[in-house]
């Protein structure tokens, strides 16, 4: 029996996110076109025969410019110290900059071994490949250099093989059914959070958190009431999320409760409401109940 932990880091939009949901064969992620989607670390089990991979997906590395962006780089290589394998996610596809450069720089100082994975081969003219190949193995970082295409499922099993040959041997550390260590209300506020991502545009979708306040079942129903608030920081912003004559808070709601119900098989009735608070990035206070840098996998 294999069983270990890999760290899945990389930049921003590298596609992690959409990587982990494929090889646990769940949605443990949420998935969003926007950068920095992924807030804090997020566990999803993976198994395969004789072999369990609890897989970390991170915040995408950037230069933080709030506090909660710092927390979320914390956080991401916090995780590169507890695992006994690191996949490094890179979007092949897109352009090389500083950032790989900063990530790679992490790699080099970690302990733990390295895979590196060139997600979004499918958005990559063939002919590019076998040079970026070549270009990265030259930077004596990795143990194995995989293609894949997270979207597709191309080259994906060949990569969990990898990693698979590289865990320890050890039994198995979670039950059957396990499959992610997220919290139901910090489900539910993501779900909620990715719909709103899909429908906004331009700044929003880095300004915006969503706060479970509470689930209850309303068994005389066969309801799960959720309570819940989408967060800004200016009035104008409000008026984006409620839309005209609340239009866009329902649609919204809708396809919430709709991915809700159609994950877990019960009715939900969400109860979202939209508020201001000035500038909650650098508060403290309330990063503590979205971002928890302390959070262990």
């Amino acid at each position: 029996m294999k069983s270990g932990s890999v760290s899945v880091i990389g930049r921003p939009n590298a596609g992690k996110s959409t990587l982990v949901n494929r090889i646990v064969g769940e949605k443990v992620a949420i998935v969003s076109d926007k950068p920095q989607t992924t807030r804090k670390r997020i566990l999803g089990i993976a198994r395969r025969p004789g072999a369990e991979l609890a897989l970390v997906d991170t915040p995408g590395i950037h230069r933080p410019e709030h506090r909660m962006n710092t927390a979320m780089v914390r956080d991401a290589t916090d995780a590169l110290e507890n695992s006994d394998l690191v996949l490094c996610v890179v979007d092949a596809a897109g352009k090389p900059g500083k950032g790989d450069d900063f990530v790679f720089s992490l790699l080099s100082t970690s302990g733990p071994a390295a895979i590196l994975a060139l997600n979004k081969i499918d958005l990559l003219p063939k002919e590019r490949l076998l040079p970026m190949i070549a270009a990265f193995a030259a930077r004596g970082l990795f143990q194995e250099i995989v293609p894949v295409s997270a979207k597709t499922g191309d080259g994906v099993e060949r990569l969990v093989d990898v990693l698979v040959a590289r865990l320890p041997e050890g039994e198995a550390s979670y039950p059957e059914d396990y499959l992610t260590a997220t919290p139901e209300s910090e489900w539910i506020a993501e779900v909620i959070r990715e719909k709103l991502l899909e429908r906004t545009r331009e700044e929003l979708p880095f300004v915006s958190a969503v706060v479970v306040e509470a689930v209850r079942e309303d068994d005389a129903k066969g309801l799960t009431v959720v309570t819940a608030s989408i967060v800004v920081e200016r009035e104008g912003q409000k008026g984006i999320v409620v839309g005209k004559g609340g239009a866009m808070i329902r649609d919204i709601g809708t396809a919430a409760r709709e991915e809700l119900e159609a994950e877990t098989g019960r009715r939900f009735f969400l109860d979202l409401t939209v508020r201001v608070r000035e500038d909650w990035r650098d508060d403290e206070g309330f990063l503590s109940r979205i971002v928890n840098p302390a959070q262990k996998n």
